[in-house]
């Protein structure tokens, strides 16, 4: 089925300063660094209660989003910004943090369910599930007990690394998807770092993902 270029893409995370670092962030780290890298500020929109700015990649332009409701109502602030723009949900790329991918993989995907993240069960209870995912990978503190604590800290500066890395080759990335479509850019994302891809399959433990 073919889909228009990505019109939006939001970086999901909680504001203030406290909550900068946490690993829950991930997707404001996305937003910033993909805002700075085409020369774009983000300036605040009251009337979204979220951080807005639009860059020009290639011949498309595309907002760029951080909700500023925290965690758990992300999804109140895209429907308001689609709503105002006429955007659909297969048009929205949603960036967040994901327990299930190692630290320093990146994965893009179409689709699915929540899978227990707070941010993207506000987005799905708000659009639906067709939009589009970037999933950064923060591994898993192995116990189902320890993930509130855990995505509301920072990484070692090891894993911030590892993270920030897989988040610049992403950024590298968004010229590919918009230009030349999900298969391309899935190919050129997925196919880095094999090491850390092997690292996924042996997987990392499962649970939901918590966090305001």
């Amino acid at each position: 089925m073919e889909h228009r270029p990505i019109q939006l893409i939001v970086g999901l995370g909680n504001p203030g300063k406290e909550h900068e670092l946490d690993r829950h962030n991930a997707g404001f780290w996305f937003v910033d660094l993909l805002a700075e890298s085409f020369g774009a500020r983000f300036k605040e929109e009251r009337k979204f209660n979220a951080d807005l700015c639009r860059i020009q990649i290639g011949d498309n332009e595309v907002r760029l989003l951080k909700p500023m409701t925290y965690m758990n109502r992300s999804g109140q602030s895209i429907q308001a910004v689609c709503n105002y723009f006429k955007i659909v949900p297969t048009e929205v790329l949603v960036v967040h943090d994901e327990l299930d991918l190692p630290t320093g993989v990146a994965r893009l995907k179409r689709g699915g369910g929540h899978g227990g993240h707070n941010g993207l069960r506000s987005v799905v209870a708000q659009i639906g599930r067709d939009f589009f995912r970037l999933r950064l990978g923060v591994g898993h503190p192995g116990n189902r007990d320890m993930v509130i604590d855990y995505v509301l800290s920072r990484p070692s500066a090891a894993e911030e690394g590892e993270l920030r890395e897989a988040i610049s080759e992403a950024v590298g990335v968004m010229p590919i998807l918009l230009g030349h479509g999900d298969e391309r850019a899935m190919t050129r994302l997925h196919t880095r770092n094999g090491q850390a891809e092997s690292a996924e399959k042996a997987g990392a433990g499962s649970g939901p993902q918590q966090g305001e």
